[in-house]
């Protein structure tokens, strides 16, 4: 007997019925999908959730290339090409803001970056684990606060006039220190704020990873008369090598952008050498000012920049033998 899309061996009467292949993968991927169903239904809020907020505003691109009129609409308005690109490329407001997001995320990535697998580092070698989970508990605390009340904490804190920090410095016999009400020493006060607030919440992944560093290894480092020092830097950090160039990739893409929430929580009229920031532009053009076109084209540029960013400290990891991303 011949089934359809079955191949017979010949050899007479009692000859095995062999399906094809194309027919094998449907009958398996039937099965799967039978097995599997609630699993893809899942997927459609998320899948949808995605389409429509990441792929479709894709469209709104196309502004950068025009001379956007709201009276004109989306499509009525005048096709300009590069034209917008090159007005804020000679902006000198564009420039000041491309300085000081630079400056912003390289002092962040240099200091906010390695803040999280320090503290991790510490936080391993805790051995009493009531007192480990009590700090954990501490330092997560300011990841679930918004920037609009880690501002006001930060004057209520830092502030020249009446700031808790000034009074007890005045207390002591010395000056008050203008913390947020000069343009340097707001530098200095932005960075350690954004330490603070996240390097809690940032160890959570190194933890996760040192977790899985194979306790074989300390024995091994101890057995070796490794101290504690040495089987950190020795065992912990090349266990979790891979997860620090992982995030290091991910955090070089995002060194065009920044925040604007913290920016837009600390900044104040005395202070504006550094506060004007590419994320504060896009507000300021779009948002405020109506040039949604300008906005637009310096929002693309952002991206770009950094999808390049990515690209290429990808290939410099892969270069010195790491994963990378892609």
């Amino acid at each position: 007997m011949n089934i359809e899309g079955a191949s017979t061996k010949p050899g007479g009467q009692g000859s095995l019925v062999v399906p094809d292949a194309k027919t094998l993968k449907r009958k398996q991927f039937r099965s799967y999908m039978m097995q599997n169903w609630q699993l893809y239904v899942l997927l459609i809020i998320p899948l949808a959730f995605a389409l429509t907020f990441k792929y479709a505003p894709l469209s709104g691109l196309i502004l950068a290339f025009k001379d956007y009129k709201i009276a004109r609409g989306f499509w009525g308005s005048e096709w300009v090409g590069f034209q917008i690109f090159e007005e804020i490329f000679r902006h000198r407001e564009f420039l000041r803001a491309l300085r000081n997001t630079l400056l912003l995320n390289t002092l962040d990535l240099l200091f906010s970056f390695t803040a999280p697998i320090l503290l991790a580092l510490l936080l391993n070698e805790i051995r009493h684990s009531v007192y480990k989970r009590i700090n954990q508990s501490l330092l997560y605390l300011p990841h679930f606060l918004s920037w609009p009340i880690i501002g006001a904490l930060a004057y209520q804190l830092l502030g020249l006039g009446n700031g808790l920090i000034n009074n007890l410095i005045e207390m002591m016999g010395g000056e008050r220190i203008p913390f947020l009400q000069s343009d340097y020493h707001w530098l200095a006060s932005y960075v350690g704020i954004g330490v603070w607030a996240g390097m809690g919440w940032g160890t959570i992944i190194y933890l996760a990873a040192i977790s899985g560093v194979n306790p074989e290894l300390y024995e091994a480092a101890t057995v070796d008369g490794a101290g504690r020092w040495r089987r950190m830097w020795y065992v912990t950090i090349p266990g979790i090598r891979a997860t620090i160039v992982t995030l290091l990739i991910l955090n070089l893409g995002r060194i065009m952008g920044g925040s604007f929430e913290q920016i837009y929580a600390l900044q104040n009229k005395a202070t504006t050498e550094f506060t004007t920031t590419i994320p504060v532009l896009v507000y300021r053009w779009g948002i405020e000012g109506g040039n949604f076109s300008r906005a637009t084209a310096v929002g693309l540029f952002q991206s770009v920049v950094g999808l390049i960013l990515i690209l290429i400290a990808d290939r410099i990891a892969k270069k010195l033998g790491e994963d990378g991303l892609l």
